[in-house]
């Protein structure tokens, strides 16, 4: 798993400025208004070879009655019990205030390395501000302008020293590696225990009983598996620093380092506004994915219930429309055994490969069918098209003007491709390219 950095202060000191410079994003909103931020964000950066995952979190309250300061400190809590390292960021311009030292007061108790950042010093002639804040008696305070960068590479030379390296793994196409997604209390770490058989991990009716990232190796029919049963991933507002420890953040390991998302859904409450969220996180990553209709043994029905139900569900998460769905008791065993068919299944088609001049056979035929859009009223030809990668199955065409390609057109090829190749249950890529350039 990739090291993790947390970026904590004040409100308004510009963590979410130093988060999207570190980021090369425009991923959080940035307002010249205190509390902008309030909930955790995430994103992969980069400096000197070595890679790590940034948090920005809302603004750091230490003693506050108001109820969305007091959610938003938990946020900032959590980040800095999962981080390797932390960035603790001041405004240069205010200078040292009662909440920064309250804060520097918290971090000293965390044992891990701290970078005391004072942001806002966006001049030479600023560069005196940042004295003020070695009254807190630190050795070293780095000063910085997140919004132009000045100081931040020696920032990042110091953070990334302190950063762990990442452990080999065990060869990822040894095992196929199935994460167990979905809110909490949806049954999870029962299906888990009820394939391997044992109690593996803690069942517990109470949301949250799961605080980690849990990996099982499992052999089965000749076939090896490796289980991480991950803690549900519930509502950002409603996470409590009393309540559960474990944060999104080890779903989104988990999504990052797995082959396959089986994910449950509770039947008797449907697919909610949640279930859609956490599936999508599993989509943004190109995760296969096998939709689980846990708890169906409570399911009153008839000969049309199944399917009507199918449908509610192929309707709520259409960017799904490629993963199968199978209906499970975890508690009873019903249909368990079911899902590693399935999950061989997605598994085989997730890692499959076309050959280039099938491919190119096929895309003559769909190409004939339905011909690309024009492009400033000139044929937008695809050339050809090929292969370059698996987990998930990525095509690049080669055409005129990539610019032209309408996201329907390329919808138009993933179905085909989905429906005509074999790849029915696996998400695919598509990138356009422009003929006789290397670029994307």
């Amino acid at each position: 798993m990739k090291p993790v950095v947390a970026i904590v202060g004040r409100p308004n000191v510009g963590k979410s400025t130093l988060f999207n410079r570190l980021s090369e994003t425009k991923k959080v909103i940035v307002i010249d208004q205190p509390g902008a931020t309030r909930d955790r964000n995430y994103a992969d950066s980069n400096w000197n070879g070595k890679t790590f995952m940034i948090i920005d979190t809302g603004g750091f309250e230490p003693v506050t009655s108001e109820r969305m300061l007091i959610q938003m400190r938990e946020q900032t809590t959590l980040a800095i019990e999962e981080a390797d390292a932390i960035i603790f960021l001041m405004d240069g311009q205010e200078g040292l205030t009662p909440a920064d030292t309250e804060i520097a007061q918290i971090l000293r108790k965390t044992r891990k390395p701290v970078f005391y950042t004072v942001n806002k010093i966006d001049s030479m002639k600023k560069e005196a501000l940042a004295f003020d804040f070695y009254r807190l008696g630190i050795d070293q305070v780095y000063s910085i302008s997140s919004q132009h960068g000045l100081g931040v590479g020696d920032l990042l030379d110091d953070v990334v020293e302190y950063l762990p390296e990442i452990p080999l793994e065990e060869d990822p196409e040894d095992r196929i590696r199935i994460a167990v997604i979905g809110k909490p209390n949806v049954g999870k770490s029962s299906l888990v225990n009820r394939i391997l058989g044992y109690e593996r991990t803690i069942v517990n009716p109470t949301p949250g009983t799961t605080r980690d990232a849990i990996d099982t190796a499992f052999d089965l029919s000749g076939r090896k598996y490796l289980f991480i049963d991950t803690a549900g991933i519930r509502k950002k507002s409603k996470v409590s620093q009393q309540l559960e420890k474990y944060s999104v953040l080890e779903a989104i390991k988990a999504l990052s380092r797995c082959d396959i998302a089986l994910m449950l859904i509770d039947a008797e409450e449907g697919v909610t506004d949640q279930d859609t969220k956490i599936a999508g996180l599993a989509y943004e990553r190109g995760v296969a994915c096998i939709i689980i209709l846990n708890k169906w043994d409570l399911i009153e029905k008839d000969n049309s219930t199944i399917g009507a139900y199918v449908g509610r569900v192929k309707d709520s998460l259409k960017y799904l429309d490629f993963a199968p769905i199978i209906s499970i008791s975890a508690l009873s065993g019903q249909r368990v055994t079911k899902v590693f068919d399935l999950i061989n299944t997605v598994y085989d088609q997730y890692t499959q490969r076309t050959a280039t001049s099938i491919l190119n056979e096929k895309l003559a035929d769909f190409t004939a069918k339905r011909p690309p859009p024009r492009y400033r009223n000139r044929p937008n030809k695809i050339h050809y098209a090929t292969q370059i990668s698996v987990k998930p199955p990525t095509f690049v065409f080669f055409v005129r003007e990539p610019k032209g390609m309408h996201f329907s057109y390329e919808r138009y090829l993933a179905n085909r491709i989905h429906e005509e190749l074999g790849f029915e249950h696996t998400p695919i890529r598509i990138v356009f390219r422009k003929k006789g350039k290397d670029r994307s």
